[in-house]
């Protein structure tokens, strides 16, 4: 099979909505097949044991490259057809999967880590050359893993197979959290040597069938899955990237799920008797970037009037319909290492016109980018154009297009809308705020912060660990420019047909994980 080198960055999707990254595609509802029907039982989403899931799609440049998974789809998709070494809980502690067990030795430099038995889809099994070529893969920059600062912390060099089911990762520096890695979007274990995944081979729940990027993705249940196997014969995933096709979908008995409704549509789905909702509270941080390497921004004052300028409960009970709680510009609310104990940021229009002022700012223009990737975001920027007008700052909004939002924010503008789902707080402060990181969209740079950071993953007592990263999480709040403005719940919606699925929140096992589903 002829294979392809790995895509440089500028190809690579880019991340969409409320993933570890999002981005909304442009294919309407009719495009994906959804509107003619599937055959079969339509009342009950088609075929009576085929499972259809309606996501956005990540348009025509996506891929079953398990190693590129910046959009709810392709996580969806990796979990159907891979696997990884362990998976989050919903608080984001590791449980295992392939790996049977791990520890590290004294130093935390050393994690021995041993293998289940698994195999592939083509028979073969699931050895330790296969996690080292696939954290190799994955760890490379030209590819484009989520996880890649992170896996890039193993000296390759050092790290070795022992026997076919057992390894050694060697790491370039003391690192206690490093087991949240394994459970990482990105980190899918492959066959040594594979770079074509037109028809990919992996060891998850699924094998493939079919893929058109931007379009349907088709699989079937596999039997010999180390873990059982689906109770479903075929899952689907179809693409609808506006919220309302996916309801129209979901409603008129197209798909059997769709995911990440919000505002009205969740309404509407409260008092639907032929759906159920899927509510996993606070599971999306809802940001505003502001760039603290360009000006305004690269003005301290200016980033602390905007924190003190806007009126979160307002924009929760508007911008999101009261479906959340304000945020406190710190990110991982509910989890592990998130410092509860620091006070709520409260609205402070005096204090802020005062910094406006100082800073010589009064009447200020400032441009925030935004997009319909997120519901919430345009009424979010017109509430705070409001609320800023009041301590003296003009703020507009520009609205970029869905399929390139992402892409454009890297590069483009000094403020900015965004969100996270849930991932452990240690893992997003090293992939997000410490300096030099390549998902660090404010371009905040502190070596306090850096500091803090790796004492906290050298550091071997567990309360002594988080300690360190409250301090360091106190100083991003204050300084970093990433204001994280409200938590918003994630919702999914599925048919009253389906058993099997609970909400959990994004990137965990059980969000999206559609091996245990049930069709009645």
């Amino acid at each position: 099979m002829t294979t392809h080198a790995p895509r440089r960055p500028e190809h690579r999707p880019q991340p969409g909505r409320r993933s570890v990254l999002a981005a909304g595609g442009a294919l309407a509802l009719g495009a994906s097949g959804l509107l003619t029907g599937c055959g079969g039982d339509t009342s009950d989403g088609g075929a009576g044991d085929r499972f259809r899931a309606a996501f956005t799609s990540g348009g025509s440049q996506e891929t079953l490259d398990p190693h590129v998974a910046p959009n709810f789809v392709d996580q969806a998709r990796a979990k159907a057809l891979y696997d990884t070494l362990g998976t989050y809980a919903d608080d984001m502690s590791v449980r295992k999967r392939l790996a049977e067990s791990w520890e590290s030795d004294a130093s935390g430099t050393r994690w021995h880590i041993r293998l289940r038995a698994a195999r592939f889809h083509d028979g073969k099994p699931v050895t330790a050359r296969d996690v080292l070529y696939s954290y190799r893969r994955a760890a490379d920059p030209a590819v484009g893993s989520p996880s890649q600062v992170l896996l890039s912390a193993i000296d390759f060099d050092a790290s070795k197979a022992d026997g076919e089911r057992g390894l050694v990762l060697v790491l370039d520096a003391p690192n206690f959290e490093f087991p949240t890695v394994f459970a990482g979007p990105g980190t899918e274990i492959v066959p040594h040597g594979t770079t074509d995944f037109r028809e990919p081979v992996g060891s998850g729940p699924f094998t493939y069938v079919s893929f058109t990027p931007g379009g349907t993705a088709r699989f079937r249940r596999w039997a010999d899955h180390w873990d059982g196997a689906p109770h479903i014969a075929e899952l689907e995933i179809v693409p609808a990237d506006e919220e309302s096709a996916r309801l129209g979908a979901l409603l008129s008995g197209q798909v059997h799920y769709a995911a990440d409704m919000a505002g009205a549509s969740v309404e509407r789905l409260k008092k639907d008797g032929s759906t159920r909702l899927l509510t996993a509270e606070r599971a999306t941080a809802q940001q505003l970037l502001l760039r603290t390497g360009r000006a305004p921004f690269d003005d301290p004052r200016l980033i602390r009037a905007v924190q003190l300028g806007i009126d979160r409960a307002a924009l929760v009970r508007i911008a999101l319909a009261g479906h959340g709680e304000p945020g406190n510009d710190l990110f991982g609310m509910g989890l592990r290492g998130y410092p509860d104990a620091l006070p709520p940021r409260e609205r402070d229009v005096g204090a802020a016109r005062r910094l406006v002022r100082q800073a010589g700012a009064d009447g200020l223009r400032i441009t925030v980018e935004t997009s319909s990737v997120d519901a919430a975001w345009e009424p979010a920027a017109d509430l705070m154009a409001r609320q800023l007008r009041e301590i003296g700052l003009r703020l507009t909004a520009n609205t970029r297009a869905s399929s390139t939002y992402f892409s454009e924010i890297k590069t483009k503008g000094v403020a900015a809308f965004n969100t996270t789902s849930t991932l452990p707080v240690s893992d997003f402060l090293q992939q997000r705020v410490r300096g030099g990181a390549a998902r660090n969209q404010t371009q905040y740079a502190s070596r306090t912060f850096d500091a803090l950071l790796d004492r906290a993953r050298t550091t071997r007592e567990e309360q002594e660990r988080l300690g360190l990263l409250a301090r360091a999480q106190k100083i991003a709040r204050d300084e970093s420019g990433l204001l994280v403005w409200a938590y918003s719940d994630a919702n999914d919606a599925i048919a009253r047909s389906v058993r099997g699925l609970r909400a959990a929140p994004p990137n965990s096992h059980d969000w999206a994980c559609f091996d245990r589903v049930r069709l009645s």
